[in-house]
């Protein structure tokens, strides 16, 4: 004998519903990314797309990162906040944070290089950064390249090359 409580109308489509699995993972990612949002600086957070309930978690969190359960679980809730919310604007909005940091790096390593570049060579490679960069001046990088030389050969601490490399980003800025 059928129980009837157990059968199935076949005109009730059936509901598929993500398994127990896959809402562990998607969770964890969540909590993932609000660690993310918990360890970025206060001037990124703030131009992120979140809303006040969200912001205040995450500061709390902040607060009580010393405290390792308390600390684990309002991770736990900073997830169960996202889940509620737009996650892939998140993702995005950190997404070109990282970029954006990415570029930075490889930007200052390639002023570094030119710094090297330019104490190693002297006038060829100034001409050269002076042809890439033209508001830089000339005389200006000779005498900060003449002061790191006269430091290198004291052995005092390089100084002048910090200048140089300071003087190096702010030409290539403007």
């Amino acid at each position: 004998m059928r129980d009837s409580k157990h059968t199935r109308n076949p005109s009730v489509p059936l509901v598929e519903r993500p398994n127990k699995s896959q809402l562990k993972r998607e969770m964890n990612e969540l909590q993932a990314l609000g660690t993310q949002l918990v360890e970025i600086s206060s001037g990124a957070l703030q131009k992120m797309p979140i809303d006040d309930e969200l912001m205040d978690a995450i500061k709390l969190a902040r607060k009580i990162r010393n405290t390792r359960e308390g600390y684990r679980r309002q991770l736990q809730l900073i997830g169960k906040l996202m889940r509620n919310r737009d996650s892939d604007a998140i993702k995005q909005a950190l997404g070109g944070l990282q970029r954006s940091g990415e570029q930075e790096n490889a930007r200052f390593h390639a002023l570094e290089k030119w710094r090297d570049r330019i104490l190693a060579e002297g006038d060829d490679a100034i001409q050269a950064f002076i042809l890439e960069y033209p508001a830089a001046e000339r005389q200006k990088m000779r005498q900060l390249v003449r002061q790191a030389e006269k430091e290198a050969a004291q052995e005092k601490p390089p100084a002048a090359s910090r200048q140089l490399f300071k003087y190096l980003r702010e030409s290539s800025e403007s």
